[in-house]
Formats: structure tokens, sequence, C-alpha cells
């Protein structure tokens, strides 16, 4: 099911295949409930028209029942852009959250607020999602034009620092909210946002002028990200995420480039994202 929120069209999905013997009807008032939430909120200031907005999806999978109105599982949040001159969209975000617990009570209208916690953490976890997509796309056409909504995230992260659940600290891993909003606003990161733009802006809205000068930009993007890879004291979630959204696409963009381009960002790609070598390879033999 589609629905259109001010700046986000955003699907929303609840899947609860692994909890047996519950009333289902719940996961459907569940789903029926964030659609309608996305369809009115508003999240920024600016007027989207509806070529606008941003294409996202929020697919909860429910693992758990622990209560009648507690619930545990993880949730997949995936967002797009299109690029300029192009019929293409890019992935922006393509990742997993594997750790959410929330409380929703049926037939509760759900009434964010953000300037406290709700302590059922569902909202939360949903304005933080929602911030952090706004924040990609917008760092995507403007050099970190997403401030403002990676702000708005981390403020939701200082809120919950005395929740009850899970991802939102320090300590609940390396691959949670904490550390991502954490290493997009952390000064050792500068290079990652900008190269976000650079990467889209600088690179694959020009492809359609120019497939050269845009491919180039990108090349450079991923000379510059490895840079971060190879700086970071602590862990790099926002780069790791990154390349699980765009390796099948630099794949495909270097597909068609001179061979001592494909060797040299494979080099690149062997240092800031080695999990992914064995598809980056293959620009090697051509």
């Amino acid at each position: 099911m589609s629905t259109e929120a001010q700046e986000l069209q955003c699907s929303v999905s609840v899947q609860s295949a692994s909890v047996q013997g519950t009333n289902k009807q719940v996961f459907e008032n569940m789903r029926n409930a964030i659609s309608e939430f996305l369809q009115t909120q508003h999240w920024t200031t600016d007027v989207f028209d509806s070529k606008e907005r941003i294409e996202c999806s929020l697919n909860f999978n429910i693992t758990e029942q622990i209560s009648s109105n507690e619930f545990k599982g993880t949730l997949t949040v995936q967002s797009r852009r299109p690029v300029y001159g192009s019929g293409y969209t890019t992935t922006m975000l393509n990742m997993q959250d594997e750790n959410i617990q929330f409380r929703y009570n049926e037939g509760q209208a759900l009434d964010y607020n953000e300037n406290s916690y709700d302590g059922d953490n569902l909202l939360p976890l949903i304005a933080y999602y929602c911030y952090i997509i706004l924040g990609y796309d917008y760092d995507s056409f403007s050099l970190n034009g997403g401030s403002e909504y990676f702000k708005k995230a981390e403020q939701i992260v200082n809120q919950a620092q005395s929740s009850q659940f899970a991802g939102w600290k320090s300590f609940d891993g390396t691959k949670n909210r904490y550390w991502l909003i954490n290493n997009i606003l952390d000064n050792n990161h500068k290079i990652f946002r900008t190269q976000l733009y650079n990467y889209h802006r600088k690179g694959l809205d020009q492809m359609s002028d120019d497939v050269e000068n845009g491919r180039k930009a990108i090349y450079n993007a991923i000379d510059e990200l490895r840079k971060v890879k190879k700086n970071s004291t602590r862990n790099a979630y926002a780069l790791s995420l990154f390349f699980t959204a765009k390796n099948d696409e630099i794949v495909n963009i270097f597909s068609e480039a001179p061979q001592m381009e494909c060797t040299k960002v494979v080099e690149f790609l062997t240092e800031a994202d080695p999990g992914n070598l064995s598809k980056y390879q293959k620009l090697t033999k051509k």
C-alpha cells in the first residue's frame, strides 16, 4: 500500500509470518495506522508537489509479540531519488535495522511530538528514519543540504538515551541508530557528506549530458570515500550503508570505462568496501 505524505511517497508493510497464534488483524491495523500517520505528517517547511515527493518504504517484519501491545522485529528502510535527465532512479538507502521493539496500542491515533520522546518507541523509530531519508535526499542535491534533518534525527537519539529499547545508545552495537547519525554528523566524516553531493549532483546528474565527466566525478568521490574508511578510528557504519546501496550501480557505471580506470577504481573499492570485492573484480575481467 502506497501512501503520500507532504514530502514522502512512502509505502508501508507489516509482515508477521513468524508470529503464531495471535490475532493477525492487529498487524493490518498497525500498517493502516502508520500509513495514515505518514499521509498527514509534515517533516519540513518546504512545499513539495506530487512529482517531487521522495520515494521510500518502511517494511516492518514482526518476529515476536511480547505482550498484547509490545512487538519486536526488524525494519527495512529504502529510499530512492531520480537522476537528472533520465528515467533512472538511484537507491539512496537500503538498510535493515535488526533490532526494533515498540508498543502499539490498537485503535490509538499516532500523534508525534518532536519535543519529547514517546516511550512507546514506534513514533521515534518512524520519525528518525524519515529524517534520515530527508537528510540523504537533501544532501544529494545541495552540499550539506540535509543538516537540518540529520540534526532532528540526532535530537531523537538524544531524547531516547533513557529508553528501555535498544538501538539508541553507543553500547547497543556498532550498527544502530546511534552510530548512523554519529557517523553522519561527526567531523571526522565530513568527507562522507561532501561525497554524497559529489557522487549524485556532480556525478550521476551530469551523465545524461557528459558521461565521461560524470563518471570522473564518481571516480573521485569513491577515492575520497576510501579516505573516510582509512581514517576511521571507530566504525564507519554510514559508509558501509552507502556501498550497500551503491555497489551494483558502481559496477554498471564503470562497466563501459577504460580498463585502466576500472583497475584503479577497483583498487579504491578494495579499501573502501572490501565486503563487495567479488562484485567489483568483474570490472578487471572485462
